[in-house]
This record gives C-alpha cells, structure tokens and sequence, in this order.
C-alpha cells in the first residue's frame, strides 16, 4: 500500500515518515522541499499516482488568517482532486481540537475551510483534530520577544507530537471514519503555567503575565476553548517527562562546554 504523506517534512509529517517506514509502508514524502507542491500543483499529479492514502500534515507558512486561509483553500482544492483522480481511498487531515469555537480567529477559519471541503469532497476521509503539542507551546514561549510573556490562563491538555504522529499512522492503516476524532494529552492545565514551566525549564528570567484577554492565534479564549470532547483518545506521555527528555542534549552541551 503507498501512502502519500503531505507535508512530509514537517515536525508531525517527519515523525509519521518514520512511523509507517517501519511498519515496511511504501511512504512518499510529498512537501516542496522534495519538490511537491499542494498549492501550485507541482509534482502531486505525480506523487499520488499509485496512491492508496494520503495523509495531509501540512500547514500555511504564515499563521495570519487571509494568508491561511489562501493557502488550505488552495492547497485543500488541488490536493482533494488530485486525489480523486489518482483513486485515493482514504484522505487524512490533521486539525486541531477547538476551531469550531474559535472562527474569531482568520487562522482557525482556515482550518474549518480545510475541513469542509475535505468532509464535502466525496472521498472518504478521517480528521484528526489535535490539541496543542508539547513542541509548539514550547517554542511559542521561547521565542516571544520583550521581558514579559504575555498569555492566557484558558485550559488546555497538550500532547507530544509523537503521541500525534502515532494515531495518524494508525488511521492510515485503518478503515476511513468519514467523521472527526479527536486526540489529547493525559493531563490538563493553563497555558501560564505552562509557560512558567517553560521559562523555568530553560532558564530563562522573563515573567509570565497572566491575561485572559490574550489573543490566541487572534481569538480570546474562553476557559474550556482548547479542551478536547468526553470522547477523545488519550496519549500517554506527560508534559514533564517529554520537557525533561527534551532538555537532555542542552545538558550534554552544558556539560562538553563546562569541560
């Protein structure tokens, strides 16, 4: 069976490779750094020829909502015919847990766009909507700039982009769902403590400022906006077990540059 992952390239789609190829899949990864381009159409009709599954990860290089929104519409439209003219039987999309609620923000319209067309296509499909990963908040609160951290108390139940790319591999060796699913993380709590732990982990002297006026991708968020439904399935890897594991090689570099 050759599953066409999307975004191949990516943090999720660089995992989900590695996943699948281990299982002995035939995996292609189809991203413009290996010259496959769902926007343009460069090199899809060719990459999903043969294809039984494709597996869309990707995401728009701009967070902003008019240029999100161009980017899954494009991209959404190309790659959904693209896949029916190649016999594609079953497409797969990454989501996230919450748009529903949040379409006051241009990027989270732009993930409901990608769902729609995807759920109005006719080609039986699985969604998997997400909780925030471990990863991105990380970086999130890293690379903000000022001598404050300036965020949200809302909710949320984070999950490791590995716990991720593991039920996307499972979805892509199962039978379409032709609905949503939803996948978090096994423990709950608010984003300004987590961003604490964040600073605290790596050192790093900024203040947390706790706003619930703070814009989440352009949308306040209300306590409950990023948790996930009664029935969505549990990962097992905790926040502190994946942070301590993410700084084990800054600890080895310390201790080199100690010596």
């Amino acid at each position: 069976m050759k599953i066409v992952v999307i975004g191949g390239s990516g943090r999720i789609g660089e995992k989900l490779v590695y996943n699948l190829r281990q299982d002995d899949f035939m995996v292609l990864e189809a991203s413009p750094t290996y010259g496959v381009n769902a926007v343009t159409g460069e090199g899809l009709d060719e990459a999903l020829a043969g294809a039984e599954v494709v597996v869309d990860v990707s995401n728009s290089p701009s967070l902003e909502g008019e240029e999100a929104l161009r980017f899954f519409e494009a991209s959404g439209h190309r790659l959904l015919a693209a896949g029916r003219a190649a016999g594609v039987r079953h497409h797969i999309a990454l989501s996230i847990v919450g748009t529903d609620g949040l379409q006051a923000s241009g990027y989270f319209r732009a993930k409901k766009l990608q769902e729609d067309l995807i759920r109005g296509s006719g080609v039986p499909f699985s969604i998997l909507r997400s909780t925030q990963f471990f990863e991105f908040i990380a970086g999130v609160v890293q690379a903000g700039a000022g001598d404050d951290v300036v965020i949200s108390p809302a909710l949320t139940q984070p999950i490791s982009g590995l716990d991720v790319a593991e039920a996307l591999a499972d979805l892509a060796t199962g039978e379409p769902l032709y609905g949503m699913v939803e996948i978090a993380g096994p423990e709950r709590f608010r984003l300004s403590d987590l961003a604490n732990e964040v600073l605290t982990a790596y050192e790093d002297r900024r203040r947390v400022i706790v706003d619930p006026h703070a814009l989440y991708f352009g949308a306040e968020l209300a306590e409950e906006a990023l948790l996930p439904g009664p029935a969505a399935r549990i990962a097992q890897l905790r926040f502190e077990d994946w942070l301590r594991q993410s700084l084990q090689p800054l600890s080895a570099l310390s201790q080199l540059q100690l010596g």
